[in-house]
């Protein structure tokens, strides 16, 4: 049954007509003509037809005739509807309320946390803007929270334990340590026998004090060695499932983190045979010591161009590469992984080449010598201040010519990469097993993008860590949702979930005494968002009772 308007002569009139089925034949039947339209319109009657009949409508539909006072709301529901079930299945707010019990905190602490995680997904920044932005999105359990509500939430997560057994001389152990281990616990399967952990750091600047202990001076990866920072680490399994982060003061070199990570592994998760993976700003002569000591297998990046040893006697050594190809990769790749083994000084090489980096290097350096003799022979002056430049010039008596005995020297290093490990893995398999940390890069791209909490207003090193970990917590959610839509064949990029997301919304309009809750339509990729998760959509249009 439905509307429609049947033209006659001057005018147009509106009927009511009825769809009905004779002899498999569909037939049209006039119920009622209601009216010419221009005097229905005229006198404003078809509104008031549809007002009458939608009290006889189970989805209650609205009429907005600008006669009575409208009220409307509108929130952000994508977003929260996904992670809060993602929050409750991950084991998170478990855990927290598993931390929370027996303490008598005036406010919902888990709400806290989950509005600042949730933040965190969405935009990041700082809690003060946070405590703004929710207004936006409709959260339950947020109607008594302030800001400093916010901050002692921050506060609670970051607090030291009594008991400090385990502790790295860089960081005591704080409640979030013991939200991590819950939530590792709850699933103990992540582990088998032999297990890679990722290893990464990245750095955040203060642009106040940056705390008591936590804000300090070094090494400034995002070039501002004049404010204070603090290091962060990141602790990743093989299937790119984040297991811990790390927060030390802003001094410490990462070199130097590496083992107290690998002790406090073992002992805060149990976890008896496990293989590190780290890249090579990750180690030194020393941590590769205390590693073999301590009987911890790895698989560890080598500054090929700075370990004399390497760059003298592995690379020159001779002996024939085997081609690697991961599984379910295609065999007749022109241009496979190359590995051979090489034993120097004791220790295990496995040198790496990639066929195809190595022709890029070479016409890379082919194109710069070419361009630098063409700037030389312009009597260019500026050359030395080009990095790029200077790597292959002598500078004779104040005159410049090309070094091409240093071009022949910079070719042994083409497409190749060398790795050093102590385990009993093949040369393949090591290779393979590093080049996962390659793939996992990823992952530390999105730990450095989650963790860019600046401005940090935070005084406190409490408050500080808390604020850290929910950047941490809120990596955990992302790879989890990511984890969900790989199993159903679903690959999205971040931003166009967080688009899709985001313009799912609920319209919330009171008028003549009722209120309704209309929900926009799915775009994008959103709805196969909620199915991979098993979220329900809302209906389109509801009443909302006891308003």
């Amino acid at each position: 049954m439905f509307a429609r308007v049947k033209k006659s002569g001057r005018y147009q009139y509106l009927q009511i007509v009825e769809n009905r089925k004779i002899k498999g034949k569909v037939k049209q039947r006039v119920i009622a003509t209601i009216g010419r339209m221009d005097r229905l319109q005229e006198k404003g009657r078809v509104e008031t037809l549809i007002r009458s009949l939608s009290r006889f409508s189970e989805k209650a539909m609205l009429i907005l005739s600008g006669q009575s006072d409208v009220c409307a709301e509108t929130k952000k529901i994508g977003p929260v509807m996904i992670f809060e079930r993602l929050w409750k299945e991950s084991g998170i707010q478990w855990a927290i309320k598993k931390m929370l019990a027996g303490r008598k905190f005036g406010f919902d602490v888990e709400r806290a946390i989950f509005l600042t995680v949730l933040h965190r997904l969405m935009v990041s920044g700082s809690d003060r803007f946070c405590e703004k932005w929710r207004q936006d999105y409709g959260i339950d359990g947020l109607e008594h929270l302030d800001l400093h509500h916010l901050y002692r939430a921050m506060g609670f997560l970051g607090r030291e334990l009594e008991d400090q057994e385990g502790a790295t001389p860089f960081s005591p152990r704080c409640t979030k340590d013991r939200i991590e281990e819950l939530l590792f616990y709850a699933q103990r399967d992540l582990f088998s026998e032999l297990e890679l952990v990722f290893f990464d750091t990245t750095s955040i600047y203060f642009e106040g004090r940056g705390g008591k202990t936590i804000g300090r001076r070094g090494f400034s990866k995002d070039h501002r060695p004049d404010l204070k920072q603090m290091v962060v680490g990141a602790v990743i399994d093989g299937k790119g499932r984040p297991i811990c982060c790390e927060m030390w003061p802003g001094n410490t070199a990462d070199v130097k983190t590496l083992i107290p990570v690998a002790e406090r592994m073992r002992k805060r998760f149990g976890i008896h045979k496990f293989c590190i993976v780290a890249d090579r700003g990750m180690i030194s002569k020393d941590t590769i010591k205390k590693l073999e000591e301590e009987d911890i297998p790895y698989i560890l990046g080598v500054r090929m161009r700075q370990v004399k040893g390497v760059k003298t006697e592995v690379l020159s050594r001779g002996g024939r590469y085997s081609e690697v190809y991961p599984e379910g990769t295609n065999s007749k790749d022109p241009s496979p992984l190359k590995v051979k083994q090489v034993f120097h000084a004791d220790k295990r090489y496995i040198v790496c080449l990639n066929s195809r980096q190595a022709r890029k290097d070479a016409a890379d350096r082919e194109a710069i010598i070419e361009s630098l003799q063409n700037k030389l022979e312009k009597g260019s002056k500026t050359l030395v201040g080009n990095k790029g430049y200077r790597r292959y010039l002598k500078i004779d008596k104040g005159s410049a010519s090309i070094d091409m005995d240093k071009a022949k020297y910079e070719s042994r290093f083409d497409g190749k990469w060398v790795l050093t490990t102590n385990t009993d893995l093949s040369p393949e398999e090591v290779a393979l097993k590093y080049k996962e940390l390659w793939q996992v890069e990823r992952v530390f791209r999105d730990v450095k993008t989650l963790f860019e909490t600046r401005p940090v207003f935070h005084q406190c090193d409490e408050n500080i860590r808390g604020h850290v970990f929910c950047s941490f917590l809120a990596l955990v959610l992302r790879k989890e949702l990511e984890r969900r839509l790989n199993n159903v064949g679903y690959v999205f990029e971040w931003s166009d979930i967080k688009r899709d997301l985001e313009a799912l919304q609920t319209v919330t309009i009171e008028e003549g005494g009722k209120s309704f809750a209309i929900r926009t339509e799915c775009r994008g990729d959103c709805g196969k968002i909620f199915q991979a998760v098993g979220v329900a959509l809302p209906p389109t249009i509801r009443e909302i009772t006891g308003a």
